[in-house]
This record gives C-alpha cells, structure tokens and sequence, in this order.
C-alpha cells in the first residue's frame, strides 16, 4: 500500500523543497512565524528526537549523542545482539525494552538523567541526551553512563568507544524495517561500506542550537563546517577495524568516503557561499534543498511501517521529476524520511548535527562534546577558530588520514584548543570539565598526537582482542 496524501502535502516543484526545507535552517522565532504549519525535513525546529536543541531563545544548549559499541567481556570476539543487551538495560529504565521489529530501534523508557537508549543495526547502544546548557548536558550523561555501565557488567558486557570496531566483522542483528531496507540499497547500490557504517561504526554526535537571529544562523553553520577538518583530526580514534591496521587516524571517515558521496558530502562544499551574512539564510535554504534534491534515494516509505528498497540508482529529484521508485508524486513526509537517510558532516535540523567526531576510547567524550561547543557558542572563541580554520577549510580527508602530523592541521588545532580552555575558564561551570579539556590538550593536541595514535600503540602491544576488552572492562581517565 502507497502512502496517501492530501494535495498540500504533494512536493510539485524544487521551490516547494526550499520552502520545506527552510524549517530546518530558519530555526528563530521569526522564522517560525514565516514558515507556520510546514514540517521540515527533520521534524521542524524545536527539541527533538536525539537530542536536538530547541528554539535558541535562551541560554546556548546542546543534545550529546553518544554510541558505544557493546562487548562481551570474557568472548569479545562475538557480536553482542542488541536483544541481549536490552534485557540487561530493562530494569534501568523502569519499563520493558524492544529492539525495533518496526520502524526504529529504541527501548520504551529513559535513563535519569534523560536520555533515550537506542541501537544502531549492529547493536551500538545509542545514548541521547536532552538538550541542556553544556555542563549540565554534560553532568547528565556522565551519570546516565555510568548506570549504563554499571548494569551491563552484571551481565558480563561493557561499552567502548571507538569510530570502528576494532576486532569484529560488520553484521545487522536489527530487523526493523528501515534497516533491512537500508542494508538492500546498500548492497545493490553501495557496496561493502554501507554495511560496514551501519554495523561497525560509532560517534560522538554533537547538537548544538542553529542559531539566535538570520546573521547567528549562517555565521554558526559556516563555523561548523570550517570546524570540521580540525576536529576529525583533533579527535581521530579509529585506526583499526575488523583486525587490520586501516592506515587512517580516523578509519570511520574512510568507512564514510566509500559510501555515495550525494549522501555524505558537505552540504556547503564551499564556504564563500555564505561570505554575506546577511543574505545567508535564504542561501542556506536553498543549498540544503539542493542537497535533499541531488541525493540518492535510500528508501520509500508506507503508511503500514513498511520501506521498500531502492534498489537503482535514482534521486530525490528525479522522482519529484515523475522518474520515480513509485507512480505516486512525494510528499513533505517522503522528503522528512529522505532527509534521515543522509549523513552530511553538518546537518541542518532546527539545530545543527555535528556528525563527523569518532566515538571516543578511555572517557574522553566530554572533551569532544566541549571543544566544538564553546568554540561556536563563545563569541572570542568563534572569531578566532573561524580565522584558524580558514586555511585548512575542506581538508577532510587529509585530516582523517594523517591527523595532526599534517603541520597546517597542527596549527589550527592548537590554536582552537587553546581557544576552547580560555572560553571554558571565562565561562566558569564544570572544573572538572575545563581540567579535562586541558589535560586532553596537554597529552594529545599540543603533541601532535589524537586517540588514536594510543590506540594504535595498544594495538600494536596487545592485539584487536586486547584493545576491544580492556576497553570494554574499564574507562581509563585521562593522566
């Protein structure tokens, strides 16, 4: 059965893209206003699912999403099926958990602190945190965290952090519905590398407010792009996967760059296209359009929970083009479930996704949930990263290979970490989390070093089996 829809909902025109898709950029009061009644592609502005920021008119706030992968700590060489890990969690949460046979993979409850537990297709435990001003998001994940942990070592399991699995091949235990049909459009379309970001990969995503006013707005987007290349290499931790050396800091971008580049690009491949502040968020608008118009299309959803597979390659375009997967035109809620099956580093959702940080190894995600924060929420701190990562704006890749061995990623990355520390002590808050930044500072960045080059070392001295064990045993704090 095709989805049916009311002739509002039809998408007839590349204007009328825009126009949806402005709900996800214009995130401001007044935009609000402008664009009444139109759902964006990610739910419209507002707090939402994973964590996103509500509404910037308040104090600065970010949603922290943290994905684990779950280990057997006497066999860590077998694949924990996300069934087995629920059971362990359901007395965490108050309430009976489900691993998603439907639609999505998500148990019924929340933790304390108030984040939502997840699993990706391969049995990573997601954590989404609501949005909170950055030292309480970060305290409240922190205890949220510990719970996880301390329940699932009564079962034998641990969670560690790493971009890749280190030791174990990619499988989808999940039986939901959009992860079968994801897996199909991978294997005809996409190749091995689809599989393997479904099932073997792990972030820290980072959800920080879009913006306070039309200037805010286009100055934080550009801002977190520029950020990207310096941040990948700053907080690279994924040298190894499935046994072998990957020859990258951050295998879990090389993992991203085989997959269709219409889904995982930048959505502002260049950053003079938003040099006029002014007239950025019309621009804005119109560039995540585009994007959500030339990206290939995953899946087609039903109204009975049901995602049929697209199995050729065609796009969104060309099925608003009458060259569809269906004879039917899309609607708003075709483009909203589109939306969810496109990775860019940024993506714009009432709130800005940052998506391109690895998982992090031995505790150290709260330094990768503060670092970007302040830089774009300090005013100081975000004037003077943007001009320290100007010249290194697009260098993703060479980030991810090489990390902070490249000597203009070196530099850019002291800068913006010193910057972080000086907005951290003017903003008071979390000592805890200031000594943590800058002891990761001390050992890491300032040394030309990221997560992974210990983990390569660890790798090296004890092997895949080892690293995913001890990882998963015990969180090392930072010396």
């Amino acid at each position: 059965m095709e989805t049916t829809s009311a002739p509002a909902d039809v998408l007839r025109s590349f204007e009328d893209i825009v126009r949806v898709a402005g709900r996800d950029v214009l995130a401001h009061p007044h935009a609000e206003r402008q664009a009444a009644g139109a759902a964006g592609p990610g739910g419209g502005p507002g707090g939402g699912p994973g964590g996103g920021p509500a509404d910037a008119g308040g104090a600065r706030r970010v949603g922290i999403e943290i994905e684990s992968f779950v280990v057997d700590v006497t066999r860590p060489q077998r694949s924990v099926p996300p069934e087995e890990t629920a059971a362990a969690l359901a007395a965490t949460t108050g309430t009976g958990t489900t691993t998603g046979t439907g639609t999505g993979s998500e148990t019924e409850g929340r933790l304390p602190g108030g984040s939502r537990l997840t699993f990706e297709p391969g049995g990573q435990l997601e954590l989404s945190g609501p949005p909170l001003p950055m030292t309480e998001a970060v305290a409240a994940m922190r205890g949220d965290l510990q719970i996880v942990r301390e329940e699932l070592a009564r079962a034998g399991l641990g969670v560690a952090g790493f971009g890749v699995d280190p030791l174990r091949p990619p499988r989808r235990h999940s039986t939901a519905a959009r992860y079968v049909a994801m897996e199909r459009h991978f294997r005809t379309c996409g190749g091995e590398a689809g599989l393997t970001m479904m099932c073997s990969t792990a972030s820290v995503q980072v959800n920080l407010d879009g913006g306070s006013d039309d200037e805010d707005i286009v100055a934080r987007f550009r801002l977190a792009h520029a950020l990207e290349p310096v941040l990948i290499a700053m907080f690279a931790a994924s040298p190894v996967g499935a046994g072998q050396r990957l020859g990258w800091q951050s295998g879990r971008q090389a993992v991203w760059a085989g997959i269709d580049a219409s889904r995982t690009g930048p959505v502002l491949p260049d950053l003079a296209d938003l040099t006029d502040l002014a007239d950025g968020p019309e621009r804005l608008a119109v560039l995540w359009a585009r994007y959500l118009h030339d990206a290939t299309l995953m899946m087609v959803g039903h109204d009975d929970g049901r995602y049929q597979a697209v199995e050729r390659p065609t796009t969104f375009g060309a099925w608003l083009a009458g060259a569809g997967p269906v004879r039917r035109p899309p609607t708003v809620q075709d483009l909203g479930w589109h939306a969810t099956t496109l990775f860019p580093p940024v993506r714009p959702r009432g709130w800005l996704e940052l998506r391109y940080l690895d998982a992090q190894p031995s505790g150290l995600w709260p330094v990768a949930v503060a670092v970007p924060t302040v830089l774009l929420d300090d005013p100081d701190a975000a004037r003077g990263a943007l001009a320290a990562c100007l010249p290194v704006a697009g260098r993703g890749e060479a980030a991810a290979r090489r990390g902070l061995r490249d000597p203009e990623l070196f530099r850019a990355a002291s800068r913006c970490i010193d910057l972080a520390v000086a907005a951290l002590g003017r903003a008071g808050g979390d000592p805890e989390l200031r000594a943590a930044v800058e002891a990761f500072a001390d050992r890491y960045t300032r040394r030309r070093r990221s997560p992974a080059d210990d983990l390569s070392a660890r790798f090296a001295a004890r092997g895949p089996t080892e690293l995913l064990r001890e990882e998963a045993a015990r969180c090392v704090p930072v010396p």
